[in-house]
């Protein structure tokens, strides 16, 4: 076997692996896991293993198309931050041109395999959430506004609406309430992980939160979105069984105990580890909505009646 014959394989490997990393493939299993718990509770009792199948390929789909968009856009800053700098783009591992090409494909091929295989209000709300996501908070409020997360984070809360979405042919309450969930658990999510690479956005030009203003205001604001996250995840218990409730209240509990504990060292100026916070929020969200999983699955008697 020629040079040349050995290096091709790893050759196509690595560019394979260049464009799933565009994808942002850790992002979207967090996305998918809350899709799931909002399908089984828009019909408890009841599970479809296709209809979850097609609308978690769709979903996979959309969020690789954003991701992938997301890229594109940020690749200039991407350069220059420490974390992001081994992406593709910024490595130019892919050309910008093909991932554009790539994360449109993707794109439209999301919109039109869940309105295939689901319906025609989940597609549009893949699109909806694909464009929010790269023209409002990538392109518009990313690099103008130290609440971009606050805002753009809506785009992460619609995987639920288009799970309940794909179940019902509506958008009901109890999405919405989801939606909230995760639109209040972002903000602290995010900036303690901001808190982390602040000098990353500093040196980007990226008015993220913890890069603007001092660590007391940071943590006071982590505080009161921890706080709005597990008082909505309790509201949620209006439409869930006993199990949801009790996980909601322990794992709201640790998540408030977290954010009170980070809260505090920086009152009293002690060092303190932001990255704990941050990587605890993936595990709090993921025990809320497996439990919210698990309890619509077996259909458990409600905590407020029938």
């Amino acid at each position: 076997m020629s040079i040349r014959e050995r290096i091709a394989p790893r050759r196509i490997r690595h560019t394979l692996l260049a464009y799933v990393a565009l994808t942002k493939p850790r992002v979207i299993e967090l996305l998918l896991v809350t899709a799931i718990p909002a399908m089984l509770l828009a019909e408890r009792g009841t599970i479809d293993p296709l209809l979850i199948l097609n609308t978690l390929v769709g979903g996979l789909l959309a969020a690789a198309g954003a991701n992938t968009l997301n890229c594109v856009a940020d690749a200039d800053i991407d350069k220059v931050m420490k974390r992001t700098a081994r992406r593709p783009l910024a490595r130019a591992t892919v050309p910008t041109r093909h991932a554009l090409y790539f994360g449109l494909v993707l794109s439209v091929a999301s919109f039109f395999w869940l309105w295939w295989t689901t319906n025609l209000l989940s597609g549009v709300l893949a699109i909806v959430t694909i464009l929010f996501y790269v023209f409002v908070y990538t392109l518009l409020l990313k690099r103008r506004t130290s609440q971009n997360v606050v805002w753009g984070g809506a785009a992460g809360c619609m995987p639920v609406m288009i799970g309940w979405s794909a179940v019902t042919g509506t958008i009901q309450w109890p999405a919405l309430v989801m939606f909230a969930i995760i639109f209040f658990w972002t903000p602290p999510h995010t900036w303690a992980l901001a808190m982390r690479y602040k000098d990353d956005y500093k040196a980007a030009g990226v008015p993220m939160l913890p890069a603007v203003a001092t660590e007391r205001q940071v943590t006071r604001q982590i505080l009161i979105y921890t706080w709005l996250t597990v008082l909505t995840t309790l509201g949620l218990a209006l439409a869930t069984g006993w199990l949801y409730a009790a996980v909601a209240v322990l794992a709201g509990a640790w998540f408030l105990t977290m954010a009170h504990q980070l809260y505090s060292g920086v009152k009293r100026g002690e060092p303190v580890k932001p990255l704990r916070l941050f990587l605890q929020s993936n595990n709090y969200l993921a025990v809320v909505f497996c439990a919210l999983a698990v309890d619509s699955a077996l259909a458990l008697p409600r905590v407020f009646g029938a």
